[in-house]
């Protein structure tokens, strides 16, 4: 049987939007090593409410570490400690008895704290919704081999797509940058034939979305690709960056 921990959490406690918050500290007793980062706070939850008190407010849905709405940080670091997974996939065993564990939301200006561990990031959507959709008809599902997409381009294209929107690469960011999260959805689609009608403007418009939203500006620290729970690499930053280049050369940014 796995020996149990006690452990002090620091939390982020914020009323609403206009409050001020602060680090409040909480005991989570007998927690067992197999439950997950989320499952622990769900029983401290549960004491919380036993005894009359708010619990801590935090978002999660799917806990399979693929919609990445469980987005904290965890001892300074946006998921926590493990590399290549969300906090819902985060397990108490990587921790011990008697630790301290500090945990805060998202800190960045566009990413706004509405409660407790939650903030509003309805900015990446807003940031997608500019890049459009394809024109192209796709119709009825195709044979697999109908459309020549050469395997390079189609396993970039899959990389790319398997940017979650979590936010991690713009709470880790010194500059809250969201260049790793546009650079994946921008490339996503541009590097398949069906996108490529709308590249240059999908782009320019999702560029100037990203920076009417408040991000900052990109300097190359790598750490957004650390941090990504997905693992997408900076250099689909560099391909955004060319085909912006070429967005401004074509005329995108007059473009109705």
């Amino acid at each position: 049987m796995s020996k149990k921990m006690n452990l002090t959490l620091k939390v982020w406690k914020q009323k609403d939007l206009e409050s001020k918050g602060q680090m409040k500290a909480y005991e989570a007793r007998n927690v067992s090593p197999d439950m997950s980062f989320l499952e622990m706070l769900d029983v401290v939850n549960e004491e919380l409410i036993q005894q009359g008190q708010d619990p801590i407010a935090f978002d999660s849905d799917c806990r399979e570490g693929i919609c990445g709405t469980c987005s904290m940080v965890v001892n300074g670091t946006p998921h926590g400690p493990n590399q290549g997974s969300t906090v819902c996939e985060l397990h108490m065993r990587h921790f011990s008895d008697g630790d301290e564990i500090a945990i805060e939301p998202w800190r960045a200006r566009p990413f706004p704290v509405l409660r407790d561990l939650v903030t509003d990031r309805s900015a990446l959507d807003r940031i997608i919704e500019a890049g459009g959709y394809i024109s192209a008809d796709t119709g009825n599902p195709a044979d697999a081999n109908a459309l020549p997409i050469s395997k390079q381009a189609a396993d970039l294209s899959m990389d790319a797509a398997a940017c979650i929107g979590c936010g991690a690469c713009v709470a880790v960011c010194k500059n809250a940058s969201a260049m790793l999260f546009v650079s994946a959805k921008v490339s996503h689609l541009g590097l398949l034939p069906q996108g490529k009608p709308e590249r240059d403007r999908r782009v320019w418009n999702m560029v100037s979305q990203m920076d009417k939203e408040g991000f900052g500006n990109c300097t190359n620290t790598y750490a957004c690709e650390a941090v990504c729970p997905k693992k997408v690499s900076v250099l689909f930053i560099a391909r955004m960056n060319r085909d912006y280049a070429v967005s401004v050369v074509k005329g995108e940014p007059n473009a109705s």
